[in-house]
């Protein structure tokens, strides 16, 4: 069976290169019928955020991304750690380390001076003597001195590292007794069943140290799949600007969770031109071993695209749900219906829809100047007076083609262009020109609005 894991650190937001590797390995347990767990890598007591680790989750709530069995925090499971630390202790593959810091400084001042790379010198990795006093020990591992260690990589293939020009006796435990970020993951993923990890290349350099303890505690290797990063359109590490902010950022910025997992499936993934997905395809189609090896380019159009999509295709009684979180109620059903109807092909987020919306349901205080100078004429205060009687005298108007029959009525009668009607009428409704159709604003706001907004428009004239 399949068992994969997203093992954020909560000392910062969930960024979208880290929800790509969630994404990555969700969807591929759920297409082996696999496990799914969550793993919270809280182990960096001073730089862990409650505040991070909530955004984790409600990160995951929003987008569906439903993990299986309850999430694991490694900072309640530091029993389990002290003891496979014993463990190596006693089978004489690890060793205490009574280093002090000042020692290490100067032994690396060394080597930069000799232009060697800088490790630590494995002076105590068999050491058989009194240890100096007034000296808390970290706990070091013993790694191989010489040798390859090979990953056995999904996405890049097999690499190989030198031990001699990567490793060193590293710490699997400070001086505190808490253990390394190395170590507990090594620890962790075994005793959790993971057996195919995917994640960010960013890790591959961790991955020889990991294989390290895997090694050494005779746990099972599971599969890698080290995903290249994604950049910016100049092929530089993603910012804050680019797109790499907090996750929930994209739900304020009024993107769906659909659009979102869909842009992040095919950053670095594809499946021939397919450029659409759903969720239930992903899980279909989605294998780690066609990963990209390059890096991925982020587009904020496709994602404006791709959500625009989704809008589109979204039920209207769905958007109004959505269209809360944008402090927008919508109540009539016939109303909404039209609202929604003529907005969602304009809208690339649903922020928005919801401030299009707004535009059509808030009566103007003001009117844009440009506008005014250009549709406002000789004879445009009767020609939207005559269209005020019109209206006032209509009975049961609801729907947009009434309205539009009025407006037709006065461009026939009055023999003139739709402009001379329509320009100054769209400025009486939404106080500025563009938007979606006079007969549908109309219809939306109601004959009693409307004539009240035509009504404050002639007195400005």
């Amino acid at each position: 069976m399949v068992v994969t894991r997203f093992a954020p650190s909560p000392t910062g937001y969930l960024h979208i290169g880290g929800l790509r590797t969630a994404l990555f390995s969700y969807l591929w347990a759920r297409k082996n019928g696999g496990k799914f767990v969550l793993r919270i890598e809280d182990t960096d007591k001073a730089r862990n955020s409650e505040e991070a680790t909530e955004a984790i989750l409600k990160a995951f709530n929003w987008l569906g991304l439903v993990a299986d069995g309850e999430v694991t925090y490694q900072s309640k499971r530091d029993d389990i750690y002290a003891k496979y630390i014993e463990q190596l202790l006693e089978e004489g593959k690890a060793y205490k380390c009574y280093m002090t810091k000042e020692e290490l400084e100067e032994l690396r001042e060394t080597q930069m001076a000799n232009k060697e790379r800088a490790k630590y010198d494995g002076r105590y990795r068999d050491f058989e003597g009194t240890p100096p006093e007034g000296i808390e020990p970290v706990i070091r591992i013993k790694a191989p001195i010489t040798g390859e260690i090979i990953v056995r990589d999904g996405v890049k293939g097999d690499i190989t590292f030198k031990a001699e020009d990567i490793l060193d006796d590293f710490i699997i435990a400070r001086s505190d007794g808490s253990p390394t970020y190395n170590f507990v993951v090594a620890v962790d993923d075994a005793l959790m069943g993971i057996n195919e990890v995917i994640r960010g290349d960013d890790h591959l350099s961790n991955t020889p140290k990991q294989i390290v303890v895997y090694e050494a505690l005779g746990f099972d290797i599971p599969k890698f799949y080290h995903v290249p990063m994604i950049h910016n359109s100049e092929g530089k590490k993603l910012s804050k600007r680019d797109g790499a902010t907090d996750v929930m950022a994209y739900k304020e910025m009024g993107y769906t969770p659909q659009a979102l997992l869909n842009f992040l499936v095919r950053l670095g993934w594809s499946h021939g031109d397919q450029e659409i997905f759903s969720m239930e395809e992903m899980m279909e189609l989605f294998d780690p071993k066609d990963i990209n090896k390059s890096a991925s380019i982020y587009n904020t159009e496709k994602l404006d695209w791709l959500n625009s999509h989704y809008i589109k295709n979204t039920p209207n009684d769905t958007l109004v749900e959505l269209l809360h979180d944008y402090e927008l109620v919508l109540t009539s059903h016939d109303k909404k219906e039209i609202l929604l109807d003529a907005l969602k092909e304009r809208a690339k987020t649903i922020k928005e829809l919801s401030d299009l919306c707004k535009e059509i349901i808030t009566t103007p205080t003001s009117y844009d100047e440009k506008a005014m100078k250009k549709a406002v004429k000789a004879d445009t205060a009767d020609i939207v007076a005559n269209f005020k009687a019109k209206l006032e005298a209509a009975e049961g108007i609801h729907m947009p083609t009434e309205y539009h029959h009025l407006i037709e009525a006065i461009v026939n009668e009055m023999e003139i262009g739709f402009g001379k009607i329509g320009q100054p009428l769209r400025i009486a409704m939404l106080g500025k020109m563009g938007g979606p159709g006079l007969d549908v604003i109309m219809s939306v706001i109601g004959k009693e609005e409307s004539l009240k907004r035509i009504e404050s428009f002639l007195g400005s004239l």
